[in-house]
Parts: C-alpha cells; structure tokens; sequence
C-alpha cells in the first residue's frame, strides 16, 4: 500500500553540509543544490538576513507559551470539582498554548530559536516531554522532509503518505481500501494523534539503531513520561490527570496534523523526481501560506507562512512574517484558509500526467 520508503542510508539529516548536529548555515539543502548555484543564490539572498534569533523575542515567546499552558492547565484541572464540561472548555486554549510549545521545539529542531545548541537542545527535549515527541527523533526524520519534500523517490519520513494514480490503481482491492482509509480526515485527525503520538512515539521501529541519539532521545522522554505518570498517581490522582491531559493532547495532536496537512497537500503543489526534482521550487511551490487571523498565527508561531520556512528553516518562527512582507516573490505563493481545509483533504492522489493532486472520484 505505501509509497516507496527511502533506505535508512538515505536518509538525509538536516540540515545536511559540514555541520553533524544540523546547524550548518545552509540549512535543509541536499545534495545537488548548492548555494552557488545562481537561482539559490537569490532564494538565500531574500531569506539570509531574516537568520539570526532575537534572545529577548524567544525567552520571552518561550516564557509566555508556558505561562499560558501552565494556567489553563490548571484551571481546567481545577474545574473539574465543577463540571467536566467547563473542563473540557478550558482544554481548548491549553492545546492551543501546547500547539505553539510545540512550534518551539520545532524551531529548536531546526537551529533557529536561540543561538546555543546547548539552550535549543533542553528546551527542545523539556518541550518533547509535553508533546509525547522525542526531541532528538523527531528533529532527525523531520530533517528528512525538509531535505526532500515534494521528491516523489524519497517518500516515507515525515510525510502525509501520498500516492501516485499509477501507484495507486496497482494496489490490490485490500490495499486501495486501506489507503482510501488511510487518507479519510477521522483517520487522519481522531485516529492520528492516538496513533503518532502516544503509540509510535514510544518505540518508533522505522529508526535505524544507528541513531544513537535519536534512541537516547526515545528513551529519556519515555522515562520522563513514566515519572509524570507516577508522580500523577500519588498525587493528584491518574485518573483526574488524564481527564485533561488526554483531550489536551488529542486536540493538539489533530490540529498539528491538520496544520501539517494543509500546508502541503493542495491542487497545484510540487511533485517530481529526479533529477528535475528541485529543493527551491519544492520549498516555494510544494508549500502553502496559510492564511490565519492574528490571533491564531500567533499561537501557532506563523507555521502558516510554511513556504518562507521551507525555504529556509533558520529563520525563527516570529521572523517569518518580516522576511515575507520583504520579499514580494514571496508573495506570490499558494494561499489556502482554514475553510479550504474540508476541500483539500478530498485530495488523495498525485497525478503525475496532470501535475496536480486530484480526488478519489477524478479517476
């Protein structure tokens, strides 16, 4: 049923060049494209001077996201002598501050939010702890997405699972079923979080056991998990626990992936293979700019403006916006809302002769 999954000695860590940890000012760009090149050149030109993090903006963005989680946390824990219902009210702005705590350790993940690796690192890791996402793990095969989306040869790692037309009418009856329910938004947005989150992220078997760091990564955040588990336990009481951390993190979870999804998944995005295949036209093109109120591209740390990030991940997430209102070229990506959201996951298939994503009914 799946797409071709790359080899581990494919895959691509991040911000790839002379730096191992990832933080080579080159960030996600692999192999073959150069920032010599002359259209990289230009694509770096817009987005360099936007690089380096403010320490104020993020120990100050980083303090609020945890003020604002930590408050509604408990006071939809405190509801809970009034009316699960109120608890369950207040559980929507606590995954809303859990989704930017997340955009955070995003950020961290890519080398953007403070200037020392040491600092990025434990906030990174502290914040993987709240998000069930093991911060070594996640910021690895994340890499490989940046390194390679929209490259119809090095699917499988970071990615929504997408089809071709022809890859997809060669599956068997059982296997076009289970992608058909594979890509149907209650598998993708109820049973997704449950699965990516709490289960695979656990022990996730795709990991080669090479990773070490990866693995050191997997295992502290479990054990961390387990402690808050059993501190919970002789404390406040499991059950009182999980009646607001489970819906806290379900939502987040769904909107992540919603997020995730819409920011990649529409009618023209970018596909292609080798050697056509391009990392800027790919960054550009295959990326959308989600267009949010302000309220809620706060909260979501402009993860919106997913084009200008994928063009160049060291940009930190409240710089975003200011490298786009510079760069008019920039402007000129595919704009999407969260009302195309019920349009876009109608699209199923990526349709090589047509060069668009297209409906199962489109056949």
């Amino acid at each position: 049923m799946s797409a071709p999954e790359p080899a581990p000695d494919r895959i691509f860590d991040s911000a790839a060049g002379p730096s191992s940890d990832g933080d080579a000012p080159n960030d996600n760009l692999p192999d073959g494209n150069s920032p010599e090149d002359g259209p990289s050149r230009e694509w770096l030109k817009m987005t360099r001077p936007y690089m380096d993090p403010d320490p104020v903006r993020s120990v100050s963005g980083l303090a609020v996201s945890l003020i604002g989680f930590t408050v509604f946390w408990v006071a939809a824990f405190l509801a809970l002598e009034v009316s699960y219902l109120l608890t369950l009210l207040l559980t929507v702005p606590t995954a809303a501050f859990l989704v930017r705590l997340f955009m955070i350790q995003h950020d961290c993940g890519h080398g953007s939010y403070f200037r020392s690796r040491t600092a990025r690192d434990l906030v990174g890791f502290c914040i993987g702890v709240l998000t069930l996402t093991p911060y070594q793990y996640w910021r690895r095969t994340h890499a490989h997405h940046h390194a390679h989306t929209g490259d119809l040869d090095l699917r499988g790692f970071g990615d929504v699972e997408t089809l071709t037309v022809r890859e997809y009418q060669a599956l068997s009856k059982r296997g076009r079923l289970g992608y058909r329910i594979y890509r149907n938004p209650v598998t993708l947005l109820l049973l997704g979080p449950i699965f990516h989150f709490v289960l695979k992220h656990r022990y996730p078997r795709e990991v080669p056991r090479e990773w070490k760091q990866a693995w050191r990564s997997i295992w502290a955040t479990n054990a961390c998990l387990a402690g808050i588990l059993i501190l919970a336990t002789f404390t406040i009481g499991l059950v009182p626990f999980l009646m607001v951390q489970a819906p806290v993190t379900l939502m987040a979870g769904a909107t992540g992936i919603l997020l995730f999804y819409v920011q990649h998944q529409f009618e023209e995005t970018y596909w292609d293979r080798a050697p056509d295949w391009d990392f800027f036209e790919a960054a550009v093109y295959g990326s959308s700019h989600l267009v949010l109120p302000k309220p809620l591209q706060w909260l979501t740390a402009s993860i919106g403006l997913h084009h200008v990030h994928h063009l160049s991940s060291r940009i930190p997430s409240y710089r975003l916006q200011e490298c786009l209102d510079a760069n008019p070229a920039l402007q000129e990506a595919t704009r999407v809302t969260l009302k195309d959201s019920a349009r876009l996951f109608r699209l199923t298939l990526w349709d090589e002769d047509r060069g668009r994503m297209i409906r199962f009914n489109e056949l």
